[in-house]
Formats: structure tokens, C-alpha cells, sequence
């Protein structure tokens, strides 16, 4: 029997998961695979950087987060996975050699309308390095079962939005209106125009690779244990939504990197991208099963000059990942630091 159901999470409670040592070599091994750049894999680049030094990628941050969340709760719990996160703010970065500690509060807990076997908890997430500075900030819905509740089940393909967005409202249409023309192959802020969308490339989900992420970073039985999720909500293995979100950064990466290379070929400089403030509104709309195939897109949605940084602006864009019958998985609203024309 699971330590933590529904029941058992109170409002305005607090704790504190961790600690987690982000050591140089992990921090590599996860840029490396998921977000390349050059102030997360190149001390010699990172100094000539946004930054000024190493750092770690975002998303490895909040896949740090999801691993004391498992360790410290959900891995004892009637956990039935999360529809999304609210809000992700990376205030401060963090770098090799940082001891990181999340404390998480209970903001609200209220029982599925839909599905009378579940609960929903809101969880406000408050990241600490070791001279307790706040470097990440989440707000995020877990569904968990009821203690008294037959365990629910899904059925192959698995729960669909209805299930999976339950804590979430309804989000606008962010499809563009129309068809824009490619208007440069080397972008600064400036020639960025709203609306205009990138396809960024495809990606197979493979059982090994799932339950190689997931071990490391959300060891949830739906996402390591074939056999163990066929009795899940979700009924069969399914990535990890931090797997699903790593997968869209490494491929916007490669996006860049194609961009920069064209650049460079013509004798111009590439334009910089910067670090990301942050992101809202992560939906993951179904879930994505081994053997499944994601496109991932990007669309300009607006713009602004950075007040605190000259030379740069804030760049705003909707992404979405569809898989192979045409069904949208994943979608979030990111924003990121982008360099100014010289």
C-alpha cells in the first residue's frame, strides 16, 4: 500500500526534497545529449557566453527537480502522473558543483470531477542552491489516486486529453493564421516575424531510450517497467513528459546548429541565442508510447527589446510535437534571449 494518496496531501504543508550535487560530468552527459550549446558543453565558449561561465541546461534543472519529487514522494504514492506545469522560472544558474534543494508546498488539492478515483494536487516547487538562493521556481497538477479507490486503468492507446488536461483549463488555438515565407536563414531579433513557423524535426521514442531517461531522472513504473504499466493509468510504457520536453530542446538545438552552419558557409556571422527565462503553460496532451514518432514545431508568437541586456531582445514562441496519426502530444509557450542585429 502507497505511503501518500490523495487524501494525505494538506494544503499549506510544506517539504523539502534533496539534496543533489550537480556534478561537472553530469552536467555535460545531459547537455551533451539534450541542449548543446555552447555555455552548457564548452567552459572555453561559456566564458565568451550570455553568462560568462558553464551552466547547466534548464531542462536538466527540471529534470533534477522531477528526481527529488520521485525520491522524496511520488515513487511511495498513488501518483497517476501530471497533465503539465503552470510555470517554470530558471531565476539564477546553476553550475557545476552546486548542492540543490527543492521545497515543495501543497498550494491547493481538489477531487477529479471526470474521474471520481482521482485527486488533484497543485504544487509549488522553490529550488535552492547552497547559499540558499532561489535558482528555479515550477508550479505544476500531479493527479493521485484516492486511498479507498480502485485503481485505475487505462486502456490501449491510453487516456486521452479529457484525462490527461483535467487540471488544466481549455488553451487558445496557437495555430498560426496563415502560411509565413522563410524570411532569413540567419535571423537576428530583428528580422524575427511573428507568426512565422519552423518545423524543428522528428523523433522516435524507443522503449530503451524511455527507461534510460526515465531511471535517471522520473523512475515512475508507467515509464520503467513495460509490464508494471499495462496496469497503469496509462497501459503500456510511456516517456517521461521531461523526456518528451528534452527531446523538443535537442532538436531545436540541431535547428540552430543548421542555421549557424548555413551562416557561416556564406561568410556572415550567425546570430546568438541567449539562456531562456523560463516558460508557461507545458501541456502534455497524451502520452507518447515506445515506437511512437513526434514532430516538433516552433512559431514566432512575439517580441520585445530586453531592457536589462543591450543588444538583445526577448523572443516568444508557441511549440507543439504531434505524433504519427496526427495528434498533438506536447505543447508550451517558451521565450528566449536573442542577439540584436550588431
Amino acid at each position: 500500500m502507497p505511503r501518500y494518496a490523495f487524501e494525505d496531501f494538506t494544503p499549506g504543508s510544506t517539504q523539502m526534497l534533496g539534496p543533489y550535487t550537480v556534478t561537472k560530468e553530469a552536467l555535460l552527459a545531459f547537455a551533451q545529449e539534450y541542449d548543446p550549446q555552447p555555455f552548457h558543453v564548452d567552459e572555453v565558449a561559456a566564458k565568451d557566453s550570455f553568462i560568462g561561465t558553464l551552466i547547466a541546461s534548464g531542462w536538466h534543472t527540471c529534470s533534477i527537480n522531477m528526481r527529488l519529487l520521485a525520491d522524496g514522494l511520488i515513487l511511495d504514492s498513488t501518483s497517476m502522473g501530471a497533465p503539465g506545469i503552470e510555470e517554470v522560472k530558471w531565476l539564477k544558474p546553476v553550475r557545476p558543483g552546486d548542492t540543490l534543494r527543492s521545497r515543495m508546498t501543497i498550494l491547493e488539492a481538489r477531487p477529479s470531477k471526470s474521474r471520481p478515483s482521482i485527486g488533484l494536487v497543485r504544487f509549488g516547487f522553490e529550488m535552492l542552491n547552497q547559499a540558499d538562493e532561489t535558482v528555479f521556481t515550477q508550479k505544476n497538477w500531479v493527479m493521485f489516486g484516492r486511498r479507498d479507490a480502485e485503481p485505475a486503468k487505462g486502456s490501449d492507446p491510453g487516456p486521452g486529453p479529457s484525462v490527461l488536461a483535467a487540471a488544466s483549463p481549455a488553451m487558445p488555438d496557437h495555430t498560426p493564421e496563415r502560411e509565413l515565407p522563410h524570411i532569413s536563414s540567419n535571423p537576428y531579433f530583428e528580422d524575427l516575424m511573428v507568426g512565422e513557423a519552423e518545423e524543428l524535426g522528428s523523433y522516435t521514442f524507443e522503449a530503451g531510450d524511455i527507461i534510460d531517461f526515465a531511471r535517471q531522472f522520473d523512475p515512475q513504473r508507467f515509464h520503467v517497467d513495460a509490464e508494471a504499466a499495462k496496469d497503469s493509468l496509462f497501459g503500456a510504457l510511456c516517456a517521461s513528459g521531461w523526456h518528451t520536453a528534452a527531446i523538443w530542446m535537442k532538436l531545436m538545438v540541431a535547428h540552430r546548429d543548421r542555421i549557424r552552419a548555413n551562416a557561416l558557409s556564406h561568410g556572415a556571422r550567425p546570430a546568438r541565442l541567449g539562456p531562456s527565462p523560463g516558460f508557461t503553460d507545458l501541456k502534455w496532451l497524451k502520452p507518447v508510447y515506445a515506437g511512437d514518432t513526434l514532430t516538433y514545431r516552433s512559431t514566432v508568437t512575439g517580441k520585445r527589446v530586453s531592457n536589462s541586456r543591450p543588444g538583445w531582445g526577448l523572443a516568444f514562441h508557441h511549440n507543439t510535437a504531434t505524433n504519427q496519426h496526427g495528434e498533438e502530444v506536447f505543447s508550451f509557450e517558451g521565450m528566449v534571449f536573442w542577439e540584436r542585429h550588431p
